[in-house]
């Protein structure tokens, strides 16, 4: 009887759980039986694996052979598992040693041919298996720079399972087929893509990049209340919303807003990395996402593909692809309201629950949130000679589609104003570059990191109201006209607290100690749509 044991990882979400992969030889007819709660795809590794052995050189053990996943409770599934399976088999057949596969951690799938394939995930993969405390992974060669971002591990990448053998057994590693050449396509890339899976995912490009030419404010034309609400937006990453008629350059605005945001710290990019690489959006030969992403779905969209879901175990949704960036929802009134409603919950916690029979997932939703939306359906309403043929019950069905508990939840509600002939046809670049503008943002967010150094929030819109009402005080009399609101029933309780952060973000970008008068003033204005006497422009549905 021989008997072996290594390590592999299961997801569940963007999570990974430590599975235990043993293997047992025994006399008697020779069979193949894998259990663990596999799913369809894990079912089939018997034959890649058997495969694999075989055109690796390697004997196939004629016995009765028993595969063990554990925690057999933790539901399993895809590919991912082949390369452990295959040197489980190996270690208790006796064709390498099982001491020397104990302490490892093995993630990848087999071809037929016995080459080491690519699988989604690598990342979250390899952070749980450093926190479970082990310190060597083998992955495949192709993402093993996306495995190397953890600290403290020591990532061998192969390309084919004769080759981890033979560092197994201490023999001379063989010269394996050499990678395609540049230009060529390389069909063990499609292991890391999931098609479809992208939902207009973009990353926003930040200077010193490769990345192809990026969208500048200076670009767009007029707009001087929504270029303001957008540098407010992204200094205390306030979720904003955007009316206007068509034409008025919304989709404009939101595209270069993830320009203005800061680039993302080493954490923050090993959180958005992890989620990319399990949804299969991760860009070839990037193993590390450096600058907030961009996400706009079509307002088709389902509950599942913006909040996440899928057969089985619940997989990232646009909110989690948005996370540390910024979802757009362009046309928000012609969403589901299911759909709208469902972002409620992650506006407010910064994550995502999603229960399913096949199990509960947790995954990250820390975004920006831009809707964009027509005053009504053909887009012509409360504008002078417009000739808006749209009932006042249709406009009044139309703006109802945003639930007022879902725009209660959006700090900045701005008005954008059709363009005029002279903006548009005068001298090009009277407006602020992207580098301007997000150069102020990013002493803006210094000045809030500062102030909440000894705490857990970086940003003012992190922060708790009850917190800013009592460890950090705005000036004398300064939320007297907020107050005054509030009273009238302009503004609910929630509503003074987001007030409240607005103000101290336009205090940070002014360079004040703290709010005063006009700032609050001024985020009132943005709030309610009720002029102020600031000059930031028209603003409201």
């Amino acid at each position: 009887m021989g008997f072996a044991r290594t390590c592999s990882v299961a997801l569940v979400g963007v999570e990974g759980v430590v599975v235990e992969v043993q293997a047992d030889l025994e006399p008697g007819v020779a069979t193949f039986t894998l259990v663990g709660l596999p799913d369809k795809s894990l079912v089939e590794s018997r034959d890649r694996v058997r495969a694999a052995v075989v055109n690796s050189g390697a004997d196939w053990p004629q016995k009765k052979l028993t595969v063990g996943l554990s925690p057999a409770s933790v539901p399993k599934g895809g590919s991912g598992f082949d390369l452990a399976v295959a040197c489980a088999v190996l270690g208790a057949a006796e064709l390498i040693d099982p001491r020397a596969i104990a302490d490892l951690m093995m993630i990848g799938e087999l071809g037929l041919d016995g080459r080491v394939r690519p699988v989604r995930g690598v990342l979250p993969a390899v952070l749980a298996a450093a926190e479970a405390g082990y310190r060597q992974v083998v992955v495949p060669e192709r993402t093993a720079a996306e495995a190397s971002l953890v600290p403290d591990v020591s990532v061998l990448g192969v390309r084919t399972l004769r080759q981890l053998i033979a560092v197994l057994t201490d023999a001379p590693v063989p010269d394996e087929e050499e990678l395609p050449e540049e230009g060529r396509p390389d069909p063990m890339l499609a292991g890391l893509s999931l098609a479809g899976a992208g939902m207009g995912v973009g990353v926003a490009a930040h200077a010193g990049t490769a990345a192809d030419r990026r969208p500048d404010l200076a670009e767009v034309a007029g707009q001087r209340a929504a270029r303001k609400a957008l540098e407010v937006a992204a200094a205390g990453s306030h979720h904003l919303f955007l009316a206007g008629p068509p034409g008025a350059g919304k989709t404009m605005l939101a595209e270069r807003l993830p320009g203005l945001l800061p680039p993302l710290t080493r954490r923050e990019s090993l959180e958005v990395t992890a989620v990319h690489s399990v949804a299969g959006i991760l860009p070839p030969g990037q193993p590390l996402v450096a600058a907030p992403p961009y996400c706009a779905p079509h307002h088709s969209a389902t509950m599942a593909s913006l909040v996440g879901g899928g057969n089985g175990l619940p997989r990232p949704g646009a909110v989690s692809l948005a996370h540390r960036g910024v979802l757009f929802l362009d046309e928000a009134p012609e969403f589901s309201a299911q759909v709208l409603d469902a972002l409620r919950q992650p506006l407010e916690s910064g994550h995502v629950v999603v229960a399913r029979s096949a199990g509960m997932v947790r995954m990250p939703a820390r975004f920006l949130l831009l809707l964009a939306a027509n005053p009504c359906p053909c887009g012509r309403h409360s504008y002078i000679g417009d000739g808006c043929d749209c009932s006042p019950a249709m406009v009044r069905r139309y703006q109802a589609r945003l639930s007022g508990p879902l725009l209660d939840r959006v700090d900045l509600r701005v008005r954008v104003e059709a363009v005029s002939r002279a903006e548009l046809t005068g001298a090009p670049g009277v407006g602020e570059s992207t580098a301007v503008v997000a150069a102020r943002v990013r002493e803006a967010r210094e000045r809030a990191a500062a102030r909440y150094a000894d705490t857990p929030w970086r940003t003012n819109s992190e922060v708790p109201g009850h917190e800013l009402r009592t460890r950090w005080y705005a000036g004398p009399g300064a939320l007297r006209e907020a107050e005054r609101d509030m009273e009238r029933g302009l503004l609910t309780a929630r509503g003074l607290d987001r007030v409240l952060r607005v103000a101290w973000t336009v205090a940070d970008l002014a360079g004040h100690d703290r709010p005063e008068a006009e700032d609050v003033a001024q985020a009132l204005q943005l709030r309610t749509g009720i002029s102020r006497g600031v000059p930031v422009g028209a603003v409201g549905f």
